[in-house]
């Protein structure tokens, strides 16, 4: 294996220094280390002025293999995710056939083996088929070689309460998590955007604040009942961040359960009025919220009520986007703009630091995914899982350069800040010069 000596990084924005990765691990961090122990013969990364990170965690990404090739495959998603920074993803549950047994979640897992450009980490169903009737084989999935701790229907939300009580209570016996799409469903039947004055004014039926919002206060009771772990995917409303905090509060005084939550990054930064081009491309499943639901979100990731930043990468084939409205696809790429995103609406605003975009990005997302060799510091023995990133240059998103196997980027032409230079999976670079190796 090849050994990298990286010099003059700045870890997490701190002062400028060097790391040496060796044998899969950070060996050596410190000052000129070119003429210590280890180092002779390493590959030299000029690092200046790069900031150096822990290799970041996607807990909600859509990779569509198996069934949906034509959209994304393992290969082609986490190509676009190393390009982004990530060195591991989970892999939701929505593909074809289901991943609600065994064998498909280890054929999801043995497919990112093969890809070798990210650790690819299969979420399993709830229910069988994502039907939302009886639960999927849990204790198998977690059983099994792909070692599953996270499950969730996404796309689906488990409505049934019963049924939710009951998942919660399963994936207590192995330390697992219910990540839930909170959307009571018949609250909306035919949504196609926030509810407000706007979808009144556009024609399109609304999607209220109070279908996400209920789901979670009701998920947060049962979590708080039978003393599970509940995650909660794409929170999109100031409400919901409310609920999450609450229901933290009394967590952190209870003891003996834990409520997660996430944000994605285009809840961050886009807002409902761009459904006013009806344009699909800002069609999206939790739907974009108002300004001020984009406010709330910030502020409640940045004081820790929303624990992680997920992509909910989800590619599309161009005809299940260019169409009218009604009739396309929810859901829009993440993986390769996530990073600079987070610097545009979180740190240039002044709302987080470096470390806290490694805690969001990183640490948290691999706790809550059980990820031991994941989300670690940059110290020595952590393994050697690092992102180069420059957070000085500003590019504009271009679809045709991107790595995946779809183009529905609602940042087409946008100019954002940052470019990740370099990933290393385990001290072997997926990604060197801003280019895949």
């Amino acid at each position: 294996m090849t050994t990298y000596l990286l010099r003059n990084a700045s870890i997490l924005g701190g002062e400028t220094t060097d790391l040496l990765l060796a044998d899969g691990v950070v060996a050596a961090v410190g000052p000129d280390l070119a003429a210590g122990p280890g180092a002779d013969g390493a590959t030299v990364v000029d690092a200046t002025g790069l900031l150096a990170l822990p290799g970041l965690v996607d807990l909600h990404t859509h990779l569509r293999e198996p069934g949906r090739e034509d959209a994304e495959t393992v290969d082609t998603g986490t190509r676009a995710a190393a390009m982004g920074g990530f060195t591991a993803v989970h892999a939701m549950a929505n593909t074809e056939p289901v991943a609600d047994t065994a064998g498909v979640v280890e054929q999801v897992w043995r497919l990112g083996r093969e890809a070798g450009h990210c650790d690819v980490f299969p979420v399993g169903a709830v229910t069988v088929g994502l039907a939302g009737e009886r639960l999927a084989e849990l204790g198998a999935m977690a059983d099994s070689a792909a070692r599953v701790r996270v499950f969730s229907d996404d796309g689906r939300c488990v409505s049934d309460a019963v049924l939710m009580r009951r998942a919660l209570e399963y994936v207590k016996a192995f330390d697992g998590v219910v990540a839930q799409h909170a959307q009571e469903p018949r609250l909306t039947e035919g949504a196609q955007m926030n509810e407000g004055e706007l979808s009144g004014r556009l024609g399109l039926t609304g999607w209220p604040a109070v279908a996400e919002e209920a789901i979670i206060a009701r998920d947060c009771l049962l979590a708080a009942h039978v003393g599970s772990r509940l995650h909660v995917c794409h929170v999109s409303t100031a409400g919901s961040v409310q609920i999450v905090r609450e229901a933290k509060a009394r967590a952190a005084r209870e003891g003996g359960w834990e409520v997660t939550a996430e944000v994605c990054p285009h809840h961050l930064l886009l807002t409902d009025e761009l459904a006013a081009t009806y344009d699909p491309i800002y069609k999206v499943n939790p739907p974009l919220r108002t300004a001020a639901d984009v406010e709330a979100l910030r502020a409640g990731l940045a004081d820790g009520t929303i624990d992680v930043v997920a992509t909910d990468h989800a590619p599309h084939p161009h005809e299940d986007k260019d169409c009218e409205w009604a009739a396309a696809a929810f859901g829009m790429l993440g993986l390769e703009t996530a990073l600079s995103i987070v610097q545009e609406t979180m740190v240039d605003t002044g709302l987080l630091d470096w470390a806290g975009v490694a805690e969001r990005m990183s640490a948290a997302p691999a706790r809550i995914g059980r990820l031991a060799e994941h989300g670690q510091p940059l110290t020595v023995g952590a393994p050697a899982n690092v992102v180069l990133y420059d957070p000085a240059v500003r590019r504009v998103v271009d679809p045709a350069t991107s790595a995946s196997l779809s183009r529905n980027t609602p940042y087409r032409g946008m100019e954002l800040p940052g470019r990740v230079v370099a990933t290393f999976l385990r001290g072997t670079p997926t990604v060197l010069d801003g280019a895949l190796v």
